[in-house]
């Protein structure tokens, strides 16, 4: 986000990254003591080629709180290794709720980590905002339309905000309202994976 020497507007360039980007580490309500714990990919694995491969790589639930974790294992179909879906507010992995949610214009407001936070105020705050060509799966073009306008732009950075806030948080009392359990159906995984790496 560059702004001209104070005057001019505040512009944001989309250089077409997606979700997948910000995946790496995801904050997420511990299933047991509902502090914070973190989903990451598990330690000793091949350098990453790009970002999708963190769809497919195995996972670690760990909370520094209680000391609880959980292990995640992509599922295989027609010898491939199916992908998580990314979006909502769960992680895609293990199903928790996430961590950094917050209510904000009569809707939920989420992000996986501080990183994602700070990408979504970057382009929240510009008043000028640029698209790039041919990227398929950016992200910015595909967040919810209120979130766009410019008229919630305030209450959507008020929100960021909340959410910067939480993410130094790991106690269960700081917990946010909005970061609870839905009980719905799992989403449908759709992509699958067939290069030999070992995960």
């Amino acid at each position: 986000m560059d702004r001209e020497q104070g005057t001019g507007p505040v512009r944001h360039l989309d250089r077409g990254e997606w979700l997948a980007r910000f995946a790496g580490r995801i904050l997420v309500v511990c299933p047991r003591c509902g502090g914070r714990a973190d989903v990451l990919p598990r330690p000793g694995l091949p350098a990453l080629e790009y970002y999708g491969e963190l769809l497919f790589r195995p996972r670690r639930l760990t909370c520094g709180g209680c000391g609880a974790s959980a292990g995640w294992q992509a599922d295989r179909r027609d010898g491939g290794l199916v992908a998580a879906q990314l979006g909502g507010t769960e992680d895609p992995f293990f199903r928790r709720p996430l961590w950094l949610q917050t209510r904000c214009a009569s809707r939920v407001l989420w992000a996986y980590n501080e990183e994602h936070v700070e990408a979504l105020a970057a382009y929240a705050g510009a008043t000028l905002r640029e698209g790039g060509t041919g990227f398929t799966r950016a992200m910015f073009p595909r967040l919810p339309r209120w979130m766009k306008e410019s008229g919630r732009r305030a209450a959507v950075l008020a929100g960021l905000e909340r959410l910067r806030a939480l993410s130094a948080c790991s106690d269960p009392a700081d917990r946010s309202d909005a970061a609870h359990e839905h009980g719905g159906r799992p989403r449908r995984y759709r992509a699958l994976y067939f290069r030999g790496r070992p995960y």
